[in-house]
């Protein structure tokens, strides 16, 4: 039986594969469901430093919630708020997710697939993508996290727009208010956040997470270092990536990080 999302690994890069084509990549419950195993088994894995999610191939990243299970299974308060829990505890995992993370995002990113894609650290995209979130054509009101997430990036008006009208956006107008950080034709976005997943791999784990957890912190509305942030900035002088860090520059070289 096909696995509709996967998780592969490739030395020090991992990435989430969402393999339902034929439905535009459309998550089921199901997915849901799977996706904060497969989070933390690559989180827990210490040869994984960089995580790629896309699409498994090129017609969509993914057009978000399955809307043909919507009867089923988000028809009523009890039954949204069933679905919604599982949705969008794995897309926060994703957000929380400890090592950097990569969106590779090929034709469609709508709904709930731009809701994962926001949710990675980076976004970079095939030119003939477009980008949406269509709730208000389905009488939906949009999560609050998910929009804050998105406000964070591209302000509070385009936000109204994006979430009043539920219209689509092309590759150009998402470059121009942040949304992707990278744009290539065709396949060349492929290599593109492979050779990107490949830099983010070889600089030091220790700066990467605790930096990631920091910005995360300021996100968050944290405005000054408690003691808990304080001693991961401090431990960071005593930590191995520190001290070939040091050498490396010391002896003129790259430095070799092993963690």
């Amino acid at each position: 039986m096909q696995k509709e999302l996967y998780l592969e690994k490739d030395g020090a890069i991992a990435t989430i594969v969402i393999n339902r084509a034929d439905q535009r990549n459309a998550f089921s419950l199901d997915m849901f469901k799977l996706l904060p195993s497969l989070l933390t088994e690559a989180a827990d894995d210490p040869a994984v430093r960089v995580l790629i999610v896309k699409g498994v191939d090129d017609r969509a990243f993914s057009t978000g919630a399955d809307i043909k299970e919507f009867m089923d299974n988000r028809l009523s308060q009890s039954k949204a708020k069933n679905y919604n829990d599982h949705a969008l505890a794995a897309i926060e995992q994703l957000y929380r997710f400890p090592k950097p993370t990569i969106a590779l995002i090929r034709k469609l990113a709508i709904g709930g697939g731009l809701e994962l894609a926001m949710s990675c650290d980076f976004r970079i995209a095939s030119s003939d993508s477009k980008f949406g979130i269509t709730a208000a054509r389905l009488g939906i009101i949009y999560n609050l996290r998910s929009t804050k997430r998105l406000m964070n990036v591209i302000g509070p008006v385009k936000t109204k727009e994006l979430l009043y009208t539920g219209k689509l956006i092309k590759a150009e107008e998402a470059v121009e208010l942040g949304i992707i950080q990278q744009l290539h034709e065709g396949d060349a976005a492929n290599a593109a956040a492979l050779d990107f997943a490949h830099e983010l791999s070889t600089v030091s784990s220790t700066a990467m997470h605790g930096n990631k957890k920091v910005i995360q912190a300021i996100i968050d509305g944290t405005q000054s270092e408690d003691a808990e942030m304080a001693e991961l900035i401090l431990d960071s002088f005593e930590s191995d990536d520190y001290k070939e860090g040091i050498q490396a520059f010391l002896e003129k070289r790259e430095p070799n990080f092993t963690r």
